[in-house]
């Protein structure tokens, strides 16, 4: 019989989502035969939506629907999960009676919730909780499997989206992705020091890449405008694949660069999942070390350790770091 796993949350919107795609690709590598199920409880997530096509062949099946835990009289539904059971449930949210919930359905249970005082496996005596939303996530897989979790790049289902990627970005140059975009304006290191930054990468033989987001088309144009030798690989395309776009694009764009350069935002974090080393811009201390990126090779730069805003980071010290970088070292 099929071993299968669930994966329980509560949901996930595209940043909750994005952060944990190398973890799913961590699961995947670690049960390559398995039933991936993924759970979510409040009934959304982005991986039936926009993020569908990036973890195609990772996760088997999403559930939405049903009595999942989130609501307040699940505990004592005679089936939850439709009784279905499963070989192992990991519980990735901390709220003990949703994790009581999801224990029913499981073989093994693994869970942070309440001090892992309900799951199977514990971690030893003394271990220190990481703050980092990824380490918790990886934790939980090392309980599960009894090894360490060792993350990787995501291997993106079919041929397509790196066939694409390979025309848009094709053999020679070295690349070097910038990604100025963020949620919010104050997470944001000026576009004028992207566009500093992207001069530079010419002087240095290298070829700058802009990744804008849908939302952000004012400062395309003016990054455009600004660096016209600069690439923008997701505009005014000739290739093929059209259909290859959003975030499935920029995640195989990403295995492209021999490093990238982002803001505290979801791009950053498809880079990541992409391959490509990082070089992380952030505004404050904390959230650089809760939502850091997966990045195999990552440096990150705080613009609290220079200034109030993100205006305060130098361009030299960005400079610096991404050099380093290229290089293979972090910071």
């Amino acid at each position: 019989m099929t071993f299968t796993v669930m994966i329980y949350s509560m949901g996930e919107v595209i940043g909750d989502g994005l952060i944990k795609l190398p973890f799913i690709a961590a699961l995947r590598r670690a049960y390559p035969q398995a039933q991936i199920v993924w759970c979510a409880a409040k009934g959304a997530s982005v991986y039936t939506g926009p993020l569908r096509g990036v973890v195609e062949g990772l996760i088997d099946e999403v559930l939405t629907e049903g009595p999942l835990g989130a609501g307040l009289f699940d505990l004592v539904h005679p089936k939850p999960f439709g009784g279905r059971r499963f070989d192992l449930v990991i519980d990735t949210q901390d709220n003990p009676r949703r994790s009581l919930v999801a224990r029913r359905a499981a073989g093994r249970f693994i869970s942070g919730a309440a001090d892992f005082w309900l799951s199977h496996t514990k971690p030893a005596a003394g271990t220190l909780q990481s703050q980092a939303v990824i380490d918790r996530l990886t934790q939980l897989l090392s309980l599960a499997t009894g090894q360490a979790t060792r993350l990787e790049h995501i291997n993106l289902a079919g041929a397509r989206a790196g066939q694409a990627a390979l025309e848009l970005l094709p053999n020679g140059p070295c690349y070097v992705g910038l990604a100025p975009g963020a949620g919010g304006q104050d997470k944001r290191w000026p576009l004028e020091g992207f566009v500093a930054l992207a001069r530079k990468q010419l002087v240095l033989g290298r070829a700058p890449v802009f990744f804008f987001g849908p939302g952000e088309q004012a400062d395309r144009a003016l990054a455009q405008a600004a660096v016209p030798q600069a690439l923008f690989p997701e505009v005014d395309r000739q290739d093929a694949f059209a259909d290859i776009k959003g975030p499935l694009l920029v995640i195989a764009l990403a295995g492209r660069l021999a490093a990238a350069v982002a803001n505290d935002a979801g791009p950053g974090h498809m880079m990541a999942a992409g391959g490509a080393p990082l070089l992380s811009l952030q505004k404050d201390r904390r959230k650089a070390v809760k939502f850091r990126p997966s990045a195999q090779r990552l440096s990150v730069l705080t613009a609290e350790d220079y200034g109030q805003s993100m205006a305060a980071l130098p361009l030299d010290v960005v400079q610096m770091a991404l050099d380093a970088l290229l290089l293979g070292d972090t910071l």
